[in-house]
């Protein structure tokens, strides 16, 4: 095994130029790591500590005390979950890294957070054990991080780990110098030798006698690395060129090209529901009509929903599938997860008027609404796959609980509808007879296998489901990070105020409005600067890009779903700050960390869309609307420089980049300036708004100019609206499209034809 990691490494080093390592050395970068759900690993859960009171906290020393930690004086969930092991852990922050350098120690990173199952496997089995704790002690300064509060640090060495690996995850553990230069990378490691990868007892050693007897190779393999980062983050100049509209049609055939076509979905399996892909897709069939591209995102929705990924019980989507055909989750959920699909199935609404998408979007509100939405507004961010010591038994049924709680004749009907199998369907859980409900095929087909009509079939599944939710409840719950992230909530408010609108839903466009209220209020400082994260009373951490980026996203839409003019001034101000201390001024784009941040190795930009997207694509859609509701061209500059910035690197994977995509597909046109003018509560008004919502739209805005006796507050931040007053005092619509604007109408449907929308 260890000539194959040393060639492994050697392999990898070739990235950093021809250089002779040690082969202990090549073994470091050689250590395989791992990507996701591998098969054949155990399934085990945190151990949750009992943490000491606030009172009890007080009286502790700064190294937490014999039975904790110092993580015990954090605010992290994640950080909570490790305050109990024997690892001598710290936060990340000098105190960590100034005493690395005067024991001159490398640093152990482990970065995470707290709905990973392998997170909690890994702190299980390695971070738990004494032996573990008595050698990380001995040779490293620990350092433990929540990637969800500081993305920044997990984007950094992410992009170590993308170097040295074809495949990288969660737990992330670097090693790395004291002056934070990474030698090492590996995802999970479990305390001994085991599927291939070395344990903790053997590797900690092993880095320390390399540590000691060659250390001046580690610093120059280390500095390499580091090099390799910087070197990479300056290669942005900006471009002469945007991209030319060809490059649509290429991001389209990239994906059809990674489509199942016979299950749905971008790629195989693990199968992530990959929301921003599918929302290019609606939008190039929007542009050009092609059939497929439509089909494509229509059979993933579907085969999603049927599939075990969503949560037939309790509403929601888990995180992604672990198989080609949706139906074995990877449990735990994610509230960008369920904010990008709210958004995305009440797009496919508006595009097909169909029902499923309408009811699937209805129901993921209601779980947000229901189980992730905190008392002050906010939402809170993740719930756990694990429970009582097992990934996904909160979520599965055995046949016999659910003939005891629904009945022999109701339970029969569910099991046939579910394909609830009396030996399970659960392959981690068929031992146990544990079983996953899921769909094999549209509910009007299982309506005629059965006999019935679909209009008997649904009221007797909606009666099954609630009792089944109802036990459910009793049981001991999967852990709940209940952190408040700014960015996170940004993407829901946006999500909320677009159903709101789409699905004629107040609250929630109220529970929006809340969240947001709640942000603003609580998660800026005096300068109107957003910090990341709210806990327990308290908002800290400064914020990176994409949480003003994804606010500002927020409040752009919810300022169209309740033209509350308060929202439109609040992204206004936002934007503005993000320019000041996020602008690349000599090269273009936004970096990840604000001007006055932290100073980490490298101040990167993010362009790829990953599982949330890319703050500067973010960006570039934001400064186009709100050029298009302000008529202020200097965010027009700006979004044009930021897509002439990242034109070549788009280019070179457009389907990588497929929020970017969107911001093009908006920025090349036809784009459209929707200025309505009534009075807010009369039925015209009411009538000719609702026209414009129900309808998939992508590339417009819209305003709304009350018939007010003194100039409104909107025509402050959008002067051009003063003198668009309604016609004979009927509720009137101003069309514009591409700076060109037509005559005024009052007639609703006039309106739509100028949007290009066939009658």
């Amino acid at each position: 095994m260890m000539n194959s990691l040393a060639h492994n490494g050697a392999k990898q080093m070739q990235r950093y130029g021809d250089v002779r390592v040690p082969i202990i050395v090549s073994f470091l970068l050689g250590v395989l790591v791992l990507w996701g759900y591998p098969a054949g690993l155990p399934a085990e859960t945190a151990t949750h500590p009992v943490l000491p009171s606030k009172a009890e906290l007080a009286e502790l020393p700064p190294d937490g005390g014999s039975d904790y930690n110092r993580l015990v004086f954090e605010q992290s969930p994640y950080l909570l979950q490790h305050a109990a092991n024997p690892v001598d852990w710290y936060p990340w922050g000098e105190d960590a890294f100034a005493r690395a350098k005067q024991e001159n120690k490398p640093v152990f990173l482990s970065i995470g957070y707290s709905t990973c199952h392998w997170c909690h496997v890994m702190e299980r089995e390695s971070f738990a054990d004494a032996e573990v704790a008595r050698l990380m002690a001995q040779y490293f300064i620990a350092v433990k991080v929540d990637r969800e509060e500081r993305p920044d640090i997990d984007h950094l060495y992410m992009q170590v780990c993308q170097r040295m690996s074809r495949h990288c995850g969660w737990p992330l553990n670097v090693i790395m110098t004291p002056d934070r230069k990474p030698f090492y990378v590996s995802t999970y490691l479990p305390r001994e030798p085991r599927y291939g990868r070395p344990g903790m007892l053997e590797l900690l050693p092993q880095v320390d006698r390399v540590w000691r007897e060659r250390s001046q190779e580690v610093l120059n393999l280390a500095d390499r690395v580091t090099a390799s980062l910087q070197t990479s983050a300056l290669q942005t100049p900006a471009q002469s060129q945007l991209l030319k509209a060809d490059a649509l049609k290429l991001t389209y055939d990239q994906l059809a090209s990674l489509y199942d076509t016979t299950h749905g979905g971008i790629g195989q399996a693990p199968k992530f529901p990959k929301p921003l892909m599918l929302g290019f897709l609606l939008r190039y069939w929007k542009r050009t009509g092609e059939p497929q591209a439509l089909a494509m995102v229509e059979t993933t929705l579907q085969a999603m929903r049927r599939g075990g990924i969503y949560d037939h019980i309790g509403f929601g989507f888990h995180r992604y599938a672990t198989d080609p055909e949706w139906r074995v989750p990877h449990f735990e959920k994610m509230l960008y997860n369920q904010a990008l699909l709210l958004a995305l199935y009440t797009e496919v609404y508006q595009a097909t008027g169909k029902p499923l998408y309408a009811q699937t979007a209805r129901e993921i509100a209601t779980y947000v609404l229901r189980d992730m939405t905190a008392a002050e507004g906010g939402f809170y961010s993740a719930e756990d796959a694990d429970s009582e010591g097992e990934e996904g038994l909160f979520y599965v049924w055995t046949a016999a609980e659910i003939r005891q709680i629904l009945g022999p004749e109701e339970a029969a009907l569910f099991m046939q509808v579910f394909r609830i199998d009396p030996q399970g369907n659960f392959p981690e859980g068929k031992a146990k007879q544990h079983n996953i409900p899921h769909l094999t095929e549209p509910l009007a087909a299982t309506a005629t296998r059965l006999n019935l009509s679909e209009s008997d079939l649904q009221p007797r599944l909606d009666a099954s489901r609630q009792r089944l939710f109802n036990a459910r409840e009793a049981r001991p719950h999967p852990f709940k990070d209940d952190k408040v992230l700014t960015d996170w909530n940004g993407l829901m408010i946006a999500a909320l105020a677009k159903a709101g609108q789409a699905l004629q839903e107040p609250s929630y466009t109220a529970a929006a409005q809340r969240a947001a209220d709640f942000i603003l209020r609580s998660l800026r400082n005096e300068d109107g600067r957003l910090w990341k994260r709210y806990r327990n009373g308290s908002a800290a951490l400064p914020g990176h890009v994409n949480d003003y980026a994804y606010l500002i996203w927020g409040c752009l839409d919810l300022y169209e779903a309740t033209f509350d003019v308060s929202y439109l001034q609040a992204a206004i101000d936002l934007q503005r700050l993000m320019l000041q201390y996020f602008w690349d001024d000599a090269q273009g784009g936004f970096f990840y960390t604000a001007s006055d941040g932290e100073a980490l190795l490298v101040r990167s930009k993010a362009t790829f869309d990953m599982s949330i997207p890319s703050g500067n694509a973010v960006a570039a859609l934001n400064l186009l609307r709100l050029e298009r509701i302000t008529a202020d061209t200097r965010f027009a500059d700006r979004a044009d420089a930021l897509l002439r910035t990242f034109s070549a690197q788009v280019a070179q994977a457009p389907a990588s980049h497929t929020l970017f995509m969107a911001a093009f597909d908006f920025a090349l046109g036809p784009s459209f300036e929707v200025v309505i003018s009534g009075s807010p509560e009369s039925p015209d008004t009411v009538a000719m708004l609702q026209s414009l919502r129900q309808r998939f739209l992508p590339n417009k805005v819209v305003v709304f100019r009350p018939n007010d006796t003194q100039a409104p507050a909107i025509s402050k931040l959008a002067p051009f609206t003063q003198n668009q007053k309604p016609l004979q005092g009927k509720a009137t619509a101003y069309v514009c499209q591409n700076f060109v604007c037509n005559m005024p109408t009052t007639d609703p449907q006039e309106m739509l034809t100028s949007l290009g929308v066939v009658p």
